[in-house]
């Protein structure tokens, strides 16, 4: 009897267990925006993104400078970058206008994650970001690696005027 008791105990544990898998599989397939059940590589990311970034600059201990940036960012689906920036620190801008100019190179894991590095003159090292591709490639959220900024890009849409 015992036997049998451990045997439907096993059995009830197993079903328990394959539904709650079962339903958190339903429940990922089903999610909103999310492309993690999609098959992502560079070429996902092409063409322009507009972006918008907030957060603080964390100079040295004890310092927090408020950071707002803006970019135009250009992907080229092959892994490399450029964009235009207006970046304002602790309420100055750093430069007039969309003057600023950056590249860089990003690589897009079969997951939708990946990571960007960019190299800006408004930068003493190169910015390295990690991000997540959602909404069937037209929206990244990313943070930086360092200091405590995030940013969301928006795919632009194409006015067939975007060749590479």
């Amino acid at each position: 009897m015992q036997i049998t008791s451990c045997s439907r105990t096993a059995r009830t544990a197993v079903l328990l267990s394959v539904a709650g898998m079962l339903s958190g599989v339903s429940a990922f397939a089903l999610s909103d925006g999310n492309d993690s059940q999609d098959h992502c590589s560079d070429r996902t990311l092409h063409g322009n993104y507009g972006s918008g970034s907030q957060g603080s600059i964390l100079p040295a201990p004890g310092v927090s400078l408020p950071f707002v940036g803006l970019t135009l960012t250009h992907f080229d689906g092959r892994g490399d970058l450029s964009w235009v920036e207006h970046t304002v620190v602790n309420g100055a801008p750093l430069s007039p206008g969309f003057t600023v100019r950056a590249t860089g190179t990003y690589t897009v894991n079969h997951d939708c994650t990946g990571s960007a590095t960019v190299n800006t003159p408004n930068s003493p090292v190169p910015l390295k970001l990690f991000f997540v591709i959602v909404k069937h490639g037209t929206q990244i959220n990313a943070v930086l690696d360092s200091n405590a900024i995030a940013t969301v890009f928006t795919k632009v849409a194409d006015r067939g005027d975007d060749h590479d």
